[in-house]
């Protein structure tokens, strides 16, 4: 308590000099109108200012929920897309042959939100880690995408997390097609640059031009049809007299991807089993035949 009465009696110049600056100010300000007004206006920038940095710093802390929120919805629209097209496709059918019901649980795929924990772009062979598991009812073998294309396909799966091989991986092949032209290949890095891809196995035949539009093909149950991939540059290379390859600049920033959306597709086992059936019945074909 002494030394707190000997900091005032120290200070008490200051103290009474600050008493009179506050005194003179609320003089000024109450006697005249304008410096009233002056002090109005002054005080109300100043919270203004206040507010709105508080503003921003409150939107910066936010920022993640409202991405996950975005990408909730993103794949709430992607569903109902595809339903669009389904339902279109059926219609059409319907319309051609008369025969088909409008079934509207015919359409396979379902989407789970995740977030990107970790991600490579600079090596070899490239993955990311999910913050989605087993128990978020991922399976290996899904695919994986964003806002804007294709990311890749889940390999190993932990009841926490899931292992994605990404489509910088030249383990990764994807069935793609031109847009204009339906003409199809096999989509897959070459190990260079991050934002290109090449599209092999097209047939010599296909009409294309740059800034076409390369899209998935859907002839797996792994990712929808008409899912946008890439854009096509204005490079090609000759691998053979019946088939050509396009560079293809990819719509994916690998470099910054934050939340994804894995894609669950309700007809993948039983395609599976129909491909393991048949792989059964050319394994006793080569045994009658030999």
């Amino acid at each position: 308590m002494h030394e707190l009465f000997t900091f005032f009696a120290r200070n008490s110049k200051w103290f009474v000099f600050a008493v009179y600056v506050v005194l003179s100010i609320m003089l000024l300000v109450g006697g005249d109108p304008y410096h009233r007004h002056i002090y109005l206006t002054s005080a109300n920038r100043v919270t203004a200012s206040v507010y709105d940095f508080s503003n921003n710093a409150t939107g910066y802390f936010n920022l993640r929920e409202r991405n996950a929120d975005l990408n909730r919805r993103n794949a709430e629209l992607q569903s109902e897309l595809l339903a669009l097209r389904e339902c279109i496709q059926l219609m059409a059918e319907q319309q051609c042959t008369d025969t088909m019901p409008l079934d509207s649980g015919m359409m396979p795929f379902r989407f789970i939100v995740a977030d990107v924990i970790n991600n490579s772009i600079a090596r070899p062979f490239n993955y990311l880690t999910l913050n989605k598991g087993e128990r978020d009812g991922v399976r290996p073998e899904m695919g994986v995408i964003d806002a804007s294309g294709v990311v890749g396909i889940v390999s190993v799966v932990g009841s926490r997390s899931a292992r994605v091989i990404s489509l910088l991986n030249p383990h990764f092949r994807l069935s793609c097609k031109l847009k204009r032209s339906d003409s199809f290949g096999s989509l897959v890095w070459d190990g260079r640059d991050p934002e290109v891809a090449l599209l092999e196995e097209l047939p010599r035949h296909t009409v294309y031009s740059p800034g076409d539009t390369v899209v998935t093909s859907g002839y797996s149950a792994v990712f929808p049809p008409g899912l946008p991939v890439g854009i096509v540059l204005d490079d090609d290379y000759n691998d053979h007299e019946n088939f050509f390859t396009l560079k293809v600049k990819l719509l994916s920033d690998f470099t910054s991807l934050n939340n994804v959306q894995i894609v669950v597709s309700d007809i993948s086992a039983e395609l599976k089993s129909l491909e393991a059936g048949e792989a059964e019945d050319e394994q006793r074909a080569k045994k009658a035949f030999n």
